[in-house]
């Protein structure tokens, strides 16, 4: 299964997701893709196998994922600061990849319900949803 995570800015969020998916999940190989470099390289030192950095990075890499995981912000235009253009939000949201999305309130962004939950919670909630992804897949 080809696991992708995408984040922009510092990167940290992409970081974060890493460890947590690498820590409950060691034999998955994970792609990091960051808007930027710093993003990219953050992932990676998280222990993303490969990474690659901005648009085109995304676009090819969104063609191929199982499982795309990531701020709520990568499926929309302009977001994280303007780090996601237009083209990456329609790539991640025609991707045929299951889209696991943190909803992160920030950049004028708000997801009704979620505004008490620490990015911990979060992460961990988006961790599980992967396991369920993931035996659903190994039952068929």
């Amino acid at each position: 299964m080809e696991i992708l995570v995408v984040d922009g800015q510092g990167g940290r969020i992409g970081q974060q997701l890493v460890r947590a998916v690498l820590a409950r999940y060691p034999q998955l190989r994970v792609t990091a893709v960051g808007t930027n470099s710093l993003a990219t390289a953050a992932m990676l030192k998280g222990g993303a196998a490969q990474g690659a950095t901005g648009e085109n990075a995304l676009l090819v890499a969104c063609r191929r994922a199982d499982v795309i995981l990531g701020p709520m912000g990568i499926v929309i235009a302009d977001a994280l600061l303007g780090e996601i253009s237009p083209a990456m939000a329609v790539a991640v949201g025609q991707s045929r990849a299951h889209k696991i999305l943190i909803p992160l309130n920030q950049c004028d962004n708000v997801v009704a319900g979620v505004a008490g939950l620490s990015i911990g919670k979060l992460l961990e909630s988006a961790v599980d949803e992967l396991g369920r992804l993931l035996e659903a897949s190994q039952k068929e």
